[in-house]
């Protein structure tokens, strides 16, 4: 739990970054019904990094889906920070995105013609916005990208790029950064470069992060892990393994 000062000096819990409450998600209708997600209680913490797994169709990208916005939830509630999600329209759920929300994703979705600055700073661009330079700087050590600045993304190993990926996500100060399988297309050392710098940014940056992801390895970089099973939450590791993880993931296999 992230604490904070306030300004007589005392200390107080900040306020969660998600909160989900009943999320039920259904496709299809009669004996075609599917529930995709099942009254789904779930708070995420502020400068906290926290994974979601389960086995296949368990409903955990669904889950990150119509937490991100992404996707409209059939009842419940989400809300980010102090705005709830129900009930907006898809332009201000855009203005939303853009203004508290940062995505990596498996695919690095780069643009190639761009280098790996102008990628990074594209977000603000399109707002319209000034770059923090002091923030800039400091994502960009954070990643470990300063002498890569200057290049394309063909240019670029698949890490580095992903690396690109995480720092355009972090620049715009996002409430909360969503990563769906971020090293999906990475082999192990990118992957656990990738996975390092997004556990630096929680640590050095105060950032919030929700990755969905199938790998033990990578969710024991995580502070706490959410396990779904057949669209429903069914328990959560806390300081999580990967020997933790995997023993947990069989079980709700068996």
């Amino acid at each position: 739990m992230t604490i904070t000062e306030t300004e007589t000096g005392s200390r107080r819990r900040a306020a969660p970054a998600v909160v989900a409450r009943g999320l039920t998600k259904v496709y299809g209708q009669g004996d075609a019904k599917v529930y995709a997600l099942r009254e789904v209680d779930v708070t995420f913490e502020t400068g906290a990094f926290t994974a979601i797994m389960g086995p296949s169709g368990s409903g955990k990208s669904t889950l990150m889906h119509c937490l991100a916005g992404l996707d409209t939830a059939t009842s419940g509630t989400v809300r980010i920070g102090d705005v709830e999600l129900t009930g907006l329209s898809d332009k201000r759920l855009t203005l939303l995105r853009r203004e508290r929300i940062g995505f990596v994703f498996q695919a690095f979705n780069l643009l190639p013609t761009l280098t790996a600055e102008q990628n990074i700073r594209l977000p603000l661009e399109i707002a319209a916005r000034q770059a923090d330079q002091v923030l800039f700087d400091r994502v960009v050590e954070t990643v470990g990208l300063r002498d890569r600045l200057g290049h394309r993304p063909t240019e670029l190993s698949g890490g580095q790029q992903q690396r690109v990926a995480v720092a355009r996500a972090l620049i715009s100060k996002p409430q909360v950064i969503f990563a769906d399988e971020p090293t999906g297309n990475l082999d192990s050392r990118s992957g656990a470069e990738v996975l390092s710098f997004l556990r630096a940014s929680v640590r050095e940056l105060g950032q919030t992060i929700v990755m969905v992801t199938h790998d033990p390895v990578a969710a024991a970089y995580a502070d706490r892990v959410i396990f779904l099973r057949d669209g429903g939450l069914v328990t959560e590791l806390t300081a999580p393994t990967p020997q933790s993880v995997l023993d947990t993931l069989m079980k709700l296999e068996g």
